[in-house]
């Protein structure tokens, strides 16, 4: 039994990543804008600046793994440089 010719298969990693990060990045987006006006008045609440903190940690871990996720290749290790002495 002889299989027709198929194509290889396209690599469907770098489209999968920009599927994902287009898909994303509004999410973040909306959530951020959201999160707008409670960084405005937050601070000046008891209690309010470690909230604030809080939620810009949290999205700075949100985009971080946006990025991260998003790259073709692991991020290459950085050497330790010894200390001079």
């Amino acid at each position: 039994m002889n299989l027709p010719f198929l194509p290889f298969p396209l690599p469907l990693a770098p489209l999968q990543r920009v599927l994902l990060v287009a898909l994303l990045v509004p999410l973040l987006l909306v959530t951020v804008v959201a999160a707008v006006p409670a960084l405005i008045l937050l601070p000046f609440l008891p209690g309010g600046t470690d909230r604030t903190i809080r939620i810009l940690r949290t999205h700075t871990a949100q985009i971080r793994t946006l990025l991260d996720t998003s790259r073709t290749a692991p991020a290459p290790r950085r050497r330790k440089v010894p200390a001079r002495r």
